[in-house]
């Protein structure tokens, strides 16, 4: 059965339809915009409301369209994938998610730091990234199990906490402390869950709460503060194992 997104007629008395999820399309090939472009708008609830072929084109369509989300190719010409990322970021609330073609793209965590909220690898099958859309447009985040464990690997690397922020954590409850630490490990919600012997959704609140008071816009900025104020050290955490993918479920 096919889903009616548009026709007040179509839809119950009552119900609003959802609207359409707004999608940026940046890469400097345009064959490649094109295959985006027809796999993203098979879906009805999808639209794709630009396109760029460099990084400057990224900035100012996002700029002037304000996507809900934002996909960009690693290697888009121009203006640096990650500057481009942050000076997206930082003008207005848009999801970018970064395309990498390897787990070790020297992209990955400097796109992290500039603002992305997600990462995805180029062999992607095609309804991960329709889901991936999906999760940025709601608001989550999304990176790979593989990524997860490199950007904690980097973390666990330095010998001591960068900068310890006290009266950051101050600002944490006991609680909130103790989810941020497990985070730093690399736990999704439902780990976490099961760990304090808690519903899903109560962790969910706890980490949603621990973003506001920290002003951290991704869970993998989490991550790095868990490290760099001291709550998870790295002597004990680089045997610490995780296949949890790093995004808000």
């Amino acid at each position: 059965m096919t889903m009616q997104l548009t026709g007040v007629s179509d839809a119950p008395v009552g119900v609003a339809t959802s609207p359409a999820v707004r999608v940026l399309l940046a890469d400097g090939q345009s064959l490649v915009r094109a295959g985006f472009r027809v796999l993203l708008e098979a879906r009805e609830h999808i639209s794709v409301v630009g396109e760029a072929a460099n990084g400057e084109e990224a900035v100012a369509a996002a700029h002037r369209l304000r996507p809900d989300v934002a996909l960009i190719d690693a290697t888009l010409p121009g203006l640096d994938s990650v500057q481009a990322t942050h000076q997206i970021s930082s003008q207005s609330p848009v999801a970018v998610i970064l395309l990498i073609a390897s787990q070790d793209d020297e992209h990955s965590l400097p796109a992290l730091r500039a603002g992305a909220t997600g990462l995805l690898l180029k062999d992607t099958q095609p309804a991960e990234l329709v889901r991936a859309v999906e999760t940025l447009a709601r608001g989550d985040a999304l990176l790979s199990p593989g990524l997860t464990r490199r950007l904690i690997a980097e973390l666990a690397s330095r010998p001591e906490p960068a900068s310890p922020s006290p009266s950051l954590i101050a600002e944490l409850t006991a609680r909130e402390r103790e989810v941020v630490a497990l985070v730093g490990h690399g736990l999704g919600n439902d780990a976490i869950a099961e760990r304090l012997v808690v519903t899903p959704a109560t962790a969910k609140t706890h980490v949603s709460r621990a973003m506001v008071k920290l002003d951290a816009h991704t869970r993998a900025a989490l991550v790095v503060f868990a490290y760099e104020t001291g709550l998870v050290r790295p002597r004990t955490d680089t045997a610490t194992p995780t296949n949890q993918p790093l995004a808000i479920a």
